[in-house]
C-alpha cells in the first residue's frame, strides 16, 4: 500500500480488517495481512512508536505490556507448532515505520 505507517494508517484505523490473534488496550497482535510464513503474526503498540531506537523512558510500561503479549502469542505458536520465530526489522529493513513485531513459524510462502 506504499505507505509510510502501515499500523497507524490502516490497521489501527479500521481501513483494513485483521484477524486478530490477541488484543490488550495498548497492544495488537493480528494474522499477517500478507504472510511471508506458513504462521505470520504482527504485533504493535497502539502508540505511535517509529522504531526499537524510538523508544523513550516513559514508553517502558508499554514495552512491558508489549513482551507480554509477545510472549503470549509465541506461547500459543510454539504449542501449536513446536516452535516459533520472533523477528523486529530496523532501518532499511523496516518498511513500517511502526514498531512492530513478527511471531512466525514454518516454511517462507513469498
Amino acid at each position: 500500500m506504499g505507505t509510510e505507517d502501515f499500523y497507524c494508517d490502516f490497521v489501527l484505523n479500521n481501513k483494513i480488517e485483521v484477524e486478530k490473534v490477541f488484543e490488550t488496550e495498548n497492544v495488537l497482535a493480528y494474522h499477517h495481512t500478507k504472510p511471508f510464513w506458513e504462521t505470520h503474526i504482527v504485533i504493535i503498540p497502539k502508540k505511535h512508536i517509529p522504531s526499537i531506537f524510538a523508544i523513550e523512558n516513559e514508553d517502558k510500561p508499554l514495552l512491558s505490556e508489549l513482551f507480554e503479549v509477545v510472549k503470549k502469542v509465541t506461547e500459543q505458536v510454539v504449542a501449536e507448532k513446536g516452535a516459533a520465530r520472533i523477528l523486529s526489522n530496523t532501518g532499511e529493513y523496516q518498511e513500517s515505520k511502526h514498531l512492530h513485531i513478527h511471531v512466525n513459524w514454518g516454511e517462507k510462502i513469498r
